[in-house]
């Protein structure tokens, strides 16, 4: 067995498990020992049950076998965010509030993804509840980029991409509720896919606002994507915002699927705050499709400016709403020197909560109120349709709009913490997709002069994320800069 099969792809893995080259558990074991071996560095897991793993992965071993298995990715571990329900393990969102939560039951990506073989894989860190950009809001640890100990891997899912780009995970599961998959994938060298709102189901997803989030994909390669993608999207009655979509083999349609396209570059996306080599790598990225014959056009999404208000009014007004279930009586942290009910409720909740958690729950609380709901929240809305109307214009004359995945590499620990709207300003280029629920993609394209990686960000019409995932493989496919590895 190759000494670094923990960086083997999903695709190359389910191959060589097909043809009996290696075992599940075999594969397993080395990533244990990966993880052994840098995640006291890196700090990407809350936890693993190592032998719920293991036998996990003999199982699957033994469906092979008896010519039973489930597919691709059958025997495959996939990294999940503290955020999402597999039975019987932790489920903190990296909460002092769930600290010691047990989940009784599995989301339904878990149940799927167990459907298709694969096997559940730790639990993964966090920003608090997914609110943040860095990972450093986590109540547990924070989490580092493996390109650079000094820097952060991204925010939310943090942990997703740090696990998977340190070798400790083949492929992970985040959430996305304004760039916290692609940011995480850009700043770690991943390709990190944020699915069509309602392709994949909620269910089973710690909820920070539910209009806005959608569970994807961390991989190594858009052919990884695509295949998990496959395994767990499609409609699902226990969410009532899952869309009655078809569901194709993603994998499949990549090579059928050759272009050329029309590809949109927004005006908007390229102006103060990018820096320079961010811009210089997607600006060699867009030259490259337009090397392919692809037509290269500018469009206009001129409500751009007032995404960053509207996201941080609608997603603390659902965050608001969300979090008020956790009240230190039903479940959740509860306080051990309260002296009646409401003053169990304030501290259960003052201790639980981290600091960006309570400023966002009194800003959504604040824009909820009477006398402000019109002024904040319903005019968030309305500029959010306004949002969505501007992607669906460009829409009329290309096929996927290009842009940066965020305005900068991965910033250093700490640099952005004592200022809140800095942080919030690293998902500009992300958060507009959240807001019109359209689907997104992340691909490593280039490296700054110090080493760091940089994403270029793909957009996609609503439920076309067979065309994103080839649109994206056809640039990754003349590019090594997803074969590199940090050198941890």
């Amino acid at each position: 067995m190759a000494s670094e099969i923990y960086y083997r792809t999903v695709a190359d893995l389910g191959g060589m498990l097909a043809r009996r080259e290696i075992s599940s558990e075999e594969l397993v074991c080395a990533l244990l020992a990966r993880k052994e071996a840098v995640d006291g560095r890196v700090k990407a897991f809350n936890s693993l049950d190592a032998e719920s793993a293991l036998t996990e992965a003999r199982a699957s071993d033994a469906r092979r076998a008896a010519g039973q298995a489930r597919g691709p990715l059958d025997g495959i571990p996939i990294g999940m965010k503290d955020v999402i329900a597999v039975t019987g393990q932790p489920l903190t969102a990296s909460s002092r509030m769930l600290a010691n939560f047990i989940s009784p039951y599995d989301a339904t990506v878990t149940v799927r993804l167990r459907a298709a073989g694969a096997i559940p894989w730790g639990r993964l860190n966090l920003d608090e509840f997914a609110m943040g950009s860095s990972t450093e809001n986590s109540a547990t640890q924070t989490t580092l980029n493996p390109w650079d100990l000094s820097r952060v891997p991204g925010g939310s899912s943090g942990g997703s991409a740090a696990a998977l780009a340190a070798g400790a995970a083949v492929a992970t599961l985040g959430s996305d509720t304004g760039g916290s998959i692609r940011q995480p994938a850009a700043f770690c060298g991943l390709v990190g896919l944020k699915p069509t709102y309602g392709l994949v189901s909620r269910y089973g997803l710690v909820a920070f606002a539910s209009s806005l989030d959608q569970i994807g994909p961390f991989a190594r390669t858009v052919e990884d994507a695509a295949i998990v993608l496959r395994a767990i999207a499609g409609h699902d009655v226990h969410d009532s915002t899952s869309f009655r979509a078809e569901v194709p083999d993603y994998r499949a349609e990549l090579p059928q699927r050759r272009g050329p396209w029309r590809l949109g570059i927004p005006k908007e996306y390229f102006g103060a705050g990018l820096d320079p080599e961010v811009a210089a790598a997607v600006a060699k990225a867009v030259a490259y499709y337009q090397g392919l014959g692809c037509t290269i056009k500018e469009v206009s999404l001129p409500h751009t400016e007032y995404g960053v208000g509207a996201y941080y009014i609608i997603a603390t007004a659902e965050c608001s709403s969300n979090l008020a279930r956790f009240d230190g009586i039903r479940y959740g942290h509860r306080a051990k020197s309260a002296t009646d009910a409401v003053d169990l409720y304030f501290r259960s909740r003052a201790e639980g909560f981290g600091p960006e958690v309570k400023r966002r729950i009194i800003l959504g609380t604040y824009v909820l109120s009477s006398g402000y709901y019109d002024a904040f929240y319903l005019r968030a809305q309305k500029v959010r349709t306004l949002i969505r109307q501007d992607f669906l214009n460009a829409f009329h004359e290309v096929d996927a709009i290009l842009t940066p995945t965020a305005p900068t590499p991965a910033f250093r620990v700490g640099e952005k913490a004592a200022n809140p709207l800095a942080m919030y300003l690293c998902d500009v280029y992300t958060i507009g997709v959240n807001l019109a629920g359209l689907p997104g993609i992340s691909v490593p394209c280039g490296f700054t002069s110090g080493g760091l990686p940089v994403g270029l960000q793909l957009i996609g019409q609503p439920f076309q994320e067979a065309e994103l995932l080839a649109i994206a493989r056809a640039y990754e496919s003349g590019h090594e800069w997803h074969t590199r590895r940090p050198a941890l």
